[in-house]
């Protein structure tokens, strides 16, 4: 699974990846909206994405927008210290698989990204499922 984590506080995230490292959960992390789009765009098996949703510049609602015409497989986690019932049925508007509260409870967020990677899993067979029929009806 290849997974990304992006948000503004450094020293969060710097600890948050060092847990996840620990249970041989290997992540990249970039710090603002910007750079996410960036790194998707050389990084386009990247399979979830947990994204915070206050951030200077393109801000978490504004980057799931960008990630979602570009990369709709891409699943995302919303994840933040500020969230209102108004942002988590936007993002969940936009197209987030789901929304958390910082601080979340690491074992919650394990399975959140378990459960999105899988989701993306599926849609990904069931593409090439239909590609494959999709092939073998021609040649008949």
């Amino acid at each position: 699974m290849k997974l990304l984590f992006v948000d503004d506080e450094k020293a969060f995230l710097d600890t948050l990846l060092k847990r996840l490292e620990k249970r041989e959960i290997n992540a990249d992390a970039v710090y603002d909206g910007e750079s996410a789009i960036s790194y998707l765009s050389e990084n386009a098996n990247t399979d979830v994405i947990v994204l915070d949703v206050k951030m200077p510049g393109m801000d978490g609602l504004k980057t799931l927008e960008v990630i979602k015409n570009k990369n709709p497989l891409v699943e995302v986690i919303m994840l933040t210290g500020h969230a209102t019932v108004e942002n988590a049925i936007e993002g969940m508007k936009r197209g987030a698989f789901d929304y958390l509260m910082k601080p979340c409870n690491l074992e919650d967020l394990i399975r959140k990204i378990e459960q999105a990677a899988t989701k993306k899993f599926k849609h990904e067979e069931k593409i090439m499922e239909a590609r494959a029929k999709e092939i073998t009806g021609r040649m008949v």
